[in-house]
């Protein structure tokens, strides 16, 4: 199995390598996006998305315009408090993986980020390290949460049916694997009956999802053409901006992340606190990236319209406050 799967030293002379010298700024950026190949990344086929299903044990979501497919990997085995109030595993402590094929169409990116107990860090390092796949970035996303949560990336190049093995005896032991998470009951009420949906969106500039007692925005950096380990990276493979909504309307948690180039990231941090909302991380998810993003996971209470028009603030100062394309 292993001798399929290659590391991203091995492919950096196959990635396009574009520098970025002297003073950093967003024009710069945007002249290295404009760079990057536009060509259409390869469409995964029915036999690769059946072997990952078949590796996973379950089934995922296919987005085509992306040539994305993505297995979510919650912990519903987990029960989750910040400052002691119970939250929906939904708002931020679910995993994912995700399988794309590279520009040149001869192999396949994997990129996943894993939500972990501290205990559960160094085991699946190891059990990764085995499996021939790599570690991008381990970090928190919250503050005050019991228990104490752990997100760990992970990433791999190889044919797409090898990484979705490679990935499966990875987490096998873990809670992470879809066999080993129990059966979850549907909330009382879902976010569709706790918001007002439609408010949300028209403050936000985009259209969220419910997930349960979650609302979530997931929001593309489509201005922007990012490049890592040969393959575009894509709102669905984790190139995203994102707010989850829970509560109540009234009284609100939003928690999220926003995606950024270098430049933005103290202009979105300055917007955060002008909305009185916490940066609680700030850091990379991938390696190799070109140009590289930087994530700032953020967290507030109050009132939803409140907390939306924080996130809305933050999107603002991504690509100059320009809209960013859906």
């Amino acid at each position: 199995m292993r001798e399929k799967i290659i590391s991203r030293r091995q492919m950096l002379s196959s990635v396009v390598a574009l520098g970025v010298a002297g003073a950093v700024n967003i024009e710069g950026f945007k002249q290295v996006a404009s760079a990057q190949s536009k060509s259409k990344t390869p469409p995964l086929t029915q036999a690769e998305m059946t072997a990952i299903e078949a590796a996973l044990g379950k089934k995922g979501k296919y987005v085509e315009a992306e040539a994305v497919y993505t297995v979510p990997l919650p912990r519903n085995d987990l029960k989750v408090s910040i400052k002691g109030e119970a939250v929906p595993i939904s708002f931020g402590f679910g995993g994912w993986v995700s399988i794309k094929k590279t520009m040149d169409g001869k192999g396949a990116v994997l990129m996943s980020d894993t939500v972990l107990l501290e205990a559960e860090v160094n085991p699946l390092i190891s059990a990764a390290h085995a499996n021939g796949l790599e570690i991008s970035a381990i970090h928190n996303h919250f503050f005050y949460e019991e228990p104490r949560i752990f997100y760990m990336h992970l990433h791999g190049m190889g044919d797409a049916a090898t990484l979705a093995k490679s990935y499966a005896a990875t987490i096998k032991n873990n809670k992470l694997f879809p066999a080993n998470q129990p059966e979850v009951s549907a909330p009382t009420k879902t976010a569709k009956e706790i918001f007002d949906l439609p408010a949300l969106d028209k403050i936000a500039g985009h259209t969220g999802a419910v997930n349960g007692a979650t609302y979530k925005y997931t929001v593309g950096r489509d201005d922007i053409s990012i490049m890592a380990m040969g393959a575009e990276m894509t709102a669905n493979i984790g190139l995203n901006s994102w707010a989850a909504f829970a509560g109540e309307t009234g009284a609100a948690r939003i928690a999220g992340d926003i995606a950024m180039l270098e430049p933005e990231v103290n202009q979105v941090i300055k917007a955060l606190r002008r909305n009185n909302l916490e940066v609680v991380a700030l850091h990379n998810h991938m390696l190799g990236d070109e140009p590289r993003i930087i994530f700032l996971h953020y967290y507030g209470r109050g009132a939803a319209d409140k907390l939306a028009q924080g996130f809305r603030a933050a999107l603002n100062e991504l690509g100059k406050g320009q809209a960013m394309r859906h």
